[in-house]
């Protein structure tokens, strides 16, 4: 998927919810990951911004998900 044709993106609230994960702790995870890795802060009328993902990006979470769930001591904080 090419980042550029990207239509719509998911909140991490979301994410978390369709996963059944911790949204914190899916933050933690998310942070480690790269635009080029489909994550993107969708920013809004406030100063806060939402942590969002394409398609791809849930892809990439799933993996490190999947990563840190099999080896706990590797993500940092």
């Amino acid at each position: 998927m090419h980042v550029n044709k990207v239509h719509h993106v998911t909140a991490i609230t979301r994410v978390a919810e369709k996963l059944g994960e911790d949204e914190d702790w899916l933050r933690d995870v998310a942070n480690e990951m790269e635009i080029e890795d489909g994550v993107i802060w969708v920013y809004g009328v406030g100063e806060d911004g939402v942590l969002a993902f394409t398609d791809f990006g849930i892809e990439n979470l799933i993996e490190l998900v999947r990563l840190y769930r099999k080896n706990p001591g590797l993500l940092r904080r």
